[in-house]
């Protein structure tokens, strides 16, 4: 704890368990437990992504099996859309393949020269991932766009049954992943990669039935733009998602007024300035903050006891399991910062 004025000493001590210069904080990941001294400590385990790493796997064998597929009924049947969704599920497999390599180096334990270790490169997966989901939207509307002004003749039943064997395939895959996309950005990205195959198959599966039915070939470059449709908008919100997570902005479900107000109610505390709350990797937020406390508090013995509630209070309402803070005598001053 500090008794001084001193400025925020930074996001975080290092992972031996000593706290930057003057903070005290609380542990992280032990369900919640507080620590009694002037440093703070946090044992960063399991990121949400890694919990899902074998379902990962999982969906990128099934993935990687239906390309295959795909793309011989492509190659068989003519069909653009087709060979547009086995591209699609080609670039899904690299991206389920970064998920997976980036669970695996976020699990690394932390240094003094990397004080969260390598969690933050999920989110850099994530990137990557809906970069390309992006990219391969782009290309579809192309693509398709050039189809629909030149139509070719394809194997309509070729077609069906290739996509109806990826659209198989893409369902079990998203039921993998359909968990995990809530907590992890990581596995969120794999999930929207797998869910736009799942669309295309839908696509390719209406367009072969379109084609068989009424000759009209041009809906195969209508299903390749509507690919690209279905999965632009994901791309975006996962990109958004991820921009924000870098630009360390508030997490969304953190209200930083109501954790103000929720920390000024402790007993004792005077007011609480400097308040940031960031995330560091889906599923593990950060808290830092400057709390005036009662100026006879550290020498009445009072300031461990605001510190532990402090603490209780934010991970007990906010759920955040990783908190700075830095306790100094009350100054008078009421300007937040």
């Amino acid at each position: 704890m500090s008794a001084g004025h001193g400025s925020h000493s930074g996001h975080a001590g290092s992972d031996d368990g000593r706290g930057a210069g003057g903070n005290a904080g609380k542990h992280d990941g032990d369900g919640g437990g507080r620590s009694s001294g002037g440093g703070h400590g946090h044992s960063h385990g399991l990121t949400a992504g890694g919990a899902h790493r074998g379902r990962l796997v999982a969906a990128l064998t099934i993935t990687l099996s239906v390309m295959l597929i795909e793309v011989v009924g492509a190659v068989v049947s003519g069909s653009l859309a087709l060979l547009a969704d086995a591209g699609h599920m080609l670039s899904d497999s690299f991206g389920l393949a970064i998920a997976i390599f980036a669970t695996w180096l976020a699990a690394r334990p932390a240094t003094e020269r990397r004080t969260f270790g390598w969690k933050r490169v999920e989110v850099l997966a994530a990137l990557v991932n809906g970069l390309i989901v992006g990219v391969i939207g782009v290309l579809m509307l192309i693509e398709g766009t050039k189809r629909f002004l030149t139509p070719v003749e394809v194997d309509a039943p070729i077609m069906l049954i290739a996509a109806a064997l990826g659209l198989i395939a893409n369902f079990f895959a998203l039921r993998l992943l359909m968990g995990g996309q809530k907590e992890s950005l990581n596995v969120r990205g794999a999930y929207l990669e797998v869910l736009g195959d799942m669309l295309g198959s839908i696509a390719v599966i209406v367009a072969a039935l379109v084609i068989g039915l009424t000759g009209f070939a041009r809906a195969d470059g209508l299903a390749s733009i509507a690919i690209g449709i279905l999965i632009l908008p994901r791309a975006y919100s996962l990109l958004k998602a991820v921009v924000l997570v870098l630009l360390e902005a508030t997490p969304e479900e953190t209200d930083l007024a109501e954790v103000r107000r929720h920390m000024e109610e402790v007993p004792g505390v005077v007011l609480v300035d400097d308040l940031h709350a960031w995330t560091i990797t889906s599923g593990l937020p950060a808290l830092t903050a400057h709390v005036q406390i009662d100026a006879d508090a550290f020498t009445s013995g009072r300031a461990e006891r605001i510190l532990a509630e402090l603490n209780a209070c934010i991970s007990e309402h906010f759920d955040i399991r990783h908190s700075t803070l830095q306790l100094e005598p009350a100054t008078g001053r009421h300007d937040h910062c």
